[in-house]
């Protein structure tokens, strides 16, 4: 199942200011999109913040609203006041963190969630715990965390490669061991650093985590999170796994997130970019006329996507005689590959595909004999 951070963790991307309005258009899509649960901000950051997520909760929405704490009774307060029927409080629980950025000890980071915890519990919430920086922690203390958090009633424990340093090998392996001893489900929150947060996931359900944490487009902090595209599709089309996601509507969710942001959707962005079902090639262009799944691992439809054809320095004739067809243009065989070799001319001059008008020019500025 899926925990979408994008209005918390996507939103701390350095420059990222959603408006209330963008929020609510967000959290509204995503729920439409099947997603099981939004971490929906941080109601202690402000009175905006937390007015913004109020508003979210009051939407009614199918999704589990979760707001983000520190594990302090003043934020979770915060949460109980605005009406949350879950709470999520997050804890460091590595040596460096506890020490260098706390300045606690071990048993004061446990005494702490169990205190705090509770808090949550007894005032009718549904308790969420986070292990900041779990991926560098002890793994012995680390279990003490988890076998605590279970003890006094999480719903879920969320592990945290902080800092994005883990690879799938290693994850699965640290996770495997330590979810055999647990019965809390385990939820997997992974950053983009080293370029594997979404194999990390990957490998993290495979470890028996039950959640997986995801921004849209992998906003977040530094390199971003794991992109919610993504591990949708890696674990439908590697696993098989339906994880309640209407793949659909991930374009127009990630349009709305991308203008909110003010990031562009990069050209190849995996899954959602603009040029990721544009084919150029003429190999390429022939084989998907012939059948696309020879060139794509699956239909653009699939994600509410749309296939195109660049005609430029790469194409062929097959891919040529599509675009005349597009344009309501035929041309003899014979005049055929003059044609295309002006294309190749052209758009190798350019540095770049050419435009329908310009294709059009070119093709009825051809002796009209040969049209």
């Amino acid at each position: 199942m899926i925990v979408d951070t994008t209005l918390r963790d996507g939103e701390q991307t350095p420059g990222v200011n959603f408006s209330t309005k963008e929020k609510l258009a967000i959290a509204i899509q995503l729920d439409q999109a099947g997603v099981a649960c939004i971490e929906a901000g941080t109601p202690a950051m402000g009175r905006a913040e937390k007015q913004a997520i109020k508003e979210i909760i009051e939407l009614g929405l199918n999704s589990q609203i979760v707001p983000w704490n520190r594990a302090l009774e003043r934020d979770v307060d915060h949460s109980l006041e605005i009406g949350a029927q879950w709470v999520h409080i997050s804890l460091p629980v590595s040596s460096n963190l506890m020490f260098k950025k706390m300045g606690y000890q071990p048993n004061q980071i446990l005494a702490q969630l169990e205190r705090v915890g509770r808090y949550v519990v007894a005032a009718g919430a549904k308790l969420s715990v986070g292990a900041e920086d779990a991926t560098r922690a002890e793994a012995e203390f680390l279990l003490d965390y988890g076998l605590l958090a279970q003890e006094i009633g999480a719903k879920r424990l969320r592990l945290c490669d902080t800092v994005g340093i883990m690879d799938p090998f290693s994850l699965k392996a640290r996770l495997g061991d330590l979810i055999k001893k647990l019965q809390v489900p385990v939820e997997i929150h992974a950053h983009n650093d080293l370029g594997m947060a979404t194999a990390n996931a990957l490998a993290a359900f495979d470890a028996g985590a039950k959640w997986i944490d995801t921004t849209v487009l992998g906003l977040g902090e530094r390199a971003g999170n794991t992109p919610l595209e993504e591990i949708v599709l890696a674990l439908k089309i590697t696993r098989g796994v339906d994880v309640g996601v209407k793949l659909a509507k991930l374009a127009k969710l990630a349009a709305l997130v991308s203008q909110a942001a003010g990031r562009p959707i990069p050209e190849g962005k995996s899954i959602l970019g603009p040029k990721v079902f544009c084919h150029e090639s003429g190999i390429h262009v022939d084989g998907v006329l012939k059948d696309p799944t020879n060139y794509e691992p699956f239909s653009p439809e699939l994600v509410g996507a749309s296939r195109s054809f660049l005609i430029g320095k790469h194409s062929g004739s097959k891919a040529v005689l599509y675009k005349l067809a597009e344009l309501g243009l035929t041309l003899s065989q014979a005049k055929l590959g003059p044609l295309v070799r002006l294309i190749l001319e052209r758009a190798g001059r350019h540095k770049g595909g050419l435009s329908d008008d310009h294709i059009r020019h070119l093709a009825l500025a051809q002796p009209k004999s040969s049209l």
